[in-house]
C-alpha cells in the first residue's frame, strides 16, 4: 500500500511538474533581431546621411509602404530592443510608441518601412527618462498595420514590460 501511494504522490508530482514547465515555456519571449521581421531576401532601403536628406527635403518620406512583412511572428510573445518615437503619454510617462531600429529614425531622417517599425502600447507607461535611450519591449506582437501622422507601421505590440536595455 505504501509504495501505491508512493507511486501515485509521484506521477501526481511529475504530471504537476511537467504542467508548470510548459507553462512556464508557453511563457517565455521569443528574442528578435530586426533581420526577423523582414522575410528572408528582402532588404530596406539604404540610410543615407543627414546631410542628404538636409539637402533633398522631398526624400525624407517613408518609403516601401507596402513591405512584406512575417505573418508566422502574429501572435508569438516575444522581445526586442529598440529606440523610441514617443505618440502618446502624460507630464510622467510614454505610453503609445513607435519602436526603431536606430537612434533618430522617424525624426532626423526618413521612417523606416513599416516592417522595420513597431507601433507599441504600453497603459501602464514608460517614464520619460527610460524613453531617452534604447529599450528592451516585451510582449505579444501583432501582425497590423498602424498609421500615425509619423509612420505607417507592419507590426504592433501590446507590451507587458518595457524596460532599459542597459
Amino acid at each position: 500500500m505504501i509504495k501505491l501511494a508512493s507511486i501515485s504522490t509521484l506521477l501526481t508530482l511529475t504530471t504537476v511538474l511537467a504542467a508548470f514547465s510548459q507553462v512556464t515555456l508557453a511563457n517565455d519571449a521569443r528574442t528578435l533581431e530586426w533581420n526577423d521581421l523582414k522575410p528572408e531576401g528582402w532588404q530596406p532601403p539604404a540610410v543615407r546621411s543627414r546631410a542628404f536628406y538636409e539637402q533633398n527635403p522631398d526624400a525624407q518620406v517613408q518609403t516601401n509602404l507596402d513591405a512584406p512583412v512575417v505573418e508566422e511572428l502574429d501572435g508569438q510573445t516575444v522581445r526586442i530592443p529598440g529606440y523610441v518615437v514617443q505618440l502618446e503619454g502624460d507630464d510622467r510617462s510614454v505610453t503609445e510608441f513607435l519602436l526603431v531600429p536606430y537612434f533618430g529614425a522617424c525624426i532626423h531622417v526618413p521612417p523606416p518601412p513599416p516592417n522595420q517599425i513597431i507601433h507599441v502600447r504600453f497603459p501602464e507607461g514608460v517614464p520619460y527618462a527610460t524613453t531617452y535611450d534604447a529599450v528592451w519591449v516585451e510582449g505579444t506582437i501583432k501582425v497590423d498595420r498602424s498609421e500615425s501622422d509619423i509612420a505607417v507601421t507592419g507590426y504592433i505590440i501590446e507590451a507587458t514590460e518595457v524596460v532599459s536595455y542597459f
